[in-house]
């Protein structure tokens, strides 16, 4: 295993951020407004989705400017692992546990972040030398209470909760020490990543709720 994937340097900015948005991106143009939106709102890190055919260019934009901490979401095979490190990826989400996934990242040494909300898929994880999965979809999936539940026989594991979380019940997922940081796309939303400036608001919004949270 890649030291490099393993970084904490890196994980131990997401656990400072305690926030990584989620970001569908349609228009590659629209990278830079919103890199811009998230450097101006405190949260210079991003998860670009490969949901869409702007998202390996748009992740590139954002890499390129070399204030953000960028890494690619949606990653489903090793092809899309090669894509997003020579996007300037520095970490890798996927919504499940793909070993071809995670072994490909290892190879390139990035983080991989793969999805896992079940005992067998945490164990397969630690076998593949991970201490931080995604938990993915958080709510649907059990939500704080099954992190919580899942923390107590893995103790060394590390969480990146996402999906269905949003200022409601950020506070549950924060409030556990085994999370490191929280994925969501409410701070990042779809339809307005053209306008920096409501953008970055909605954003410094998130930061300081997050900041409000810490024990």
């Amino acid at each position: 295993m890649s030291s490099a994937a393993q970084d904490p340097a890196l994980l131990a900015t997401l656990s400072r951020h305690r926030l990584v948005p989620v970001v569908v991106i349609d228009d590659a143009r629209s990278a830079g407004t919103l890199g811009d939106a998230l450097v101006t709102g405190g949260l210079p890190v991003a998860e670009v989705t490969f949901r869409t055919d702007a998202g390996v260019e748009a992740l590139r934009r954002l890499a390129d400017r070399g204030d953000l901490l960028v890494g690619a979401g949606t990653v489903l095979t090793p092809a899309q692992v090669d894509e997003a490190v020579g996007a300037g990826a520095a970490f890798v989400v996927s919504p499940g546990l793909s070993r071809p996934v995670v072994e490909r990242c290892l190879e390139h040494g990035v983080l991989p972040l793969p999805g896992a909300v079940t005992a067998t898929e945490i164990q397969a994880a630690l076998e593949l030398g991970l201490t931080t999965v995604k938990f993915f979809p958080a709510e649907s999936s059990g939500g704080a209470a099954a992190v919580k539940a899942l923390s107590a026989p893995f103790s060394g594991v590390r969480f990146m909760p996402t999906g269905g979380i949003g200022p409601a019940n950020l506070a549950d997922y924060l409030a556990l020490p085994t999370v490191r940081a929280v994925g969501g796309s409410w701070m990042v939303p779809r339809d307005g990543v053209g306008d920096t400036d409501a953008a970055a608001a909605l954003v410094r919004t998130a930061v300081q709720l997050a900041a409000s949270l810490r024990p």
